[in-house]
């Protein structure tokens, strides 16, 4: 075999020590942000995370749902977890607040948008969505996403992706307010399953409902069966998520 370079390579770009550098001491603030969440939040459980939009005002309809579902779970011993800023974030963490369990808040630094809100019993900050994501499904035993836009999406789909192969554990995973999600499964279930990127049994993961007590039900009927402490093979899947 030829020991001959590849023609251009000699043109590869020259890496700057300082940026390395940056790159490199980036890593500690990013595992400060794990340790921090793990310390913080390894006893909240049972716990339910909560999506929605950050743009939701509080006289909006959705942020009177979302505030009394989450107090139904507070007074039903879940602590709630929120993105904590705005929106349906803040009626999240404020139903909570009002209720018996722990109202936490796991805010985001962005340059628009999210402002930490005041309902918030334990609250941590983050510089990293890839981070913060983990905390959401670390510690959950349910997922309740109520309408939103790119960043609830993206918060469902995770879960969804996760728990289809089996990189999580299986939890409850509840859409709330049918009218604005009907459209969206009718597309996986036409579409998705049609072009059979997806099993027709992966709509399974997901449950519908309008109503707060129906969001309780279902996840203490998820959990009839068994403790919501995990069990060994889960705690195993956690660690490694």
């Amino acid at each position: 075999m030829s020991n001959e370079k590849k023609p251009g390579r000699s043109g590869l770009p020259h890496i700057d020590d300082s940026m390395l550098s940056r790159e490199s001491w980036k890593i500690f603030q990013i595992m400060a942000e794990f340790v921090e969440g793990f310390e913080r939040l390894a006893e909240i459980s049972p716990s339910v995370s909560i999506f929605g939009s950050a743009r939701t005002k509080p006289d909006h309809p959705y942020y009177k749902l979302a505030e009394e579902i989450a107090r139904e779970l507070s007074d039903s011993g879940f602590s709630v977890v929120s993105g904590g800023g705005p929106g349906i974030m803040e009626a999240a963490n404020k139903g909570a607040y009002e209720g018996k369990s722990a109202s936490v808040g796991l805010n985001i630094e962005l340059p628009f948008e999210q402002v930490g809100n005041p309902y918030q019993d334990i609250a941590l900050s983050f510089r990293h969505f890839f981070s913060r994501k983990v905390m959401f499904v670390k510690y959950a035993s349910a997922y309740v996403v109520l309408p939103g836009g790119f960043g609830t999406l993206d918060e469902f789909a995770e879960i969804l992706t996760l728990v289809q192969t089996k990189k999580s554990r299986k939890i409850p995973i509840i859409l709330v307010v049918s009218s604005f999600w009907s459209q969206l499964i009718d597309w996986f279930k036409t579409t998705l399953v049609a072009e059979g990127t997806i099993n027709a049994e992966d709509l399974d993961l997901i449950t519908i409902v309008d109503e707060p007590s129906d969001v309780v039900n279902i996840i203490f009927d998820h959990y009839q069966s068994r403790d919501f402490k995990l069990s060994a093979e889960e705690q195993k899947t956690m660690l490694e998520l």
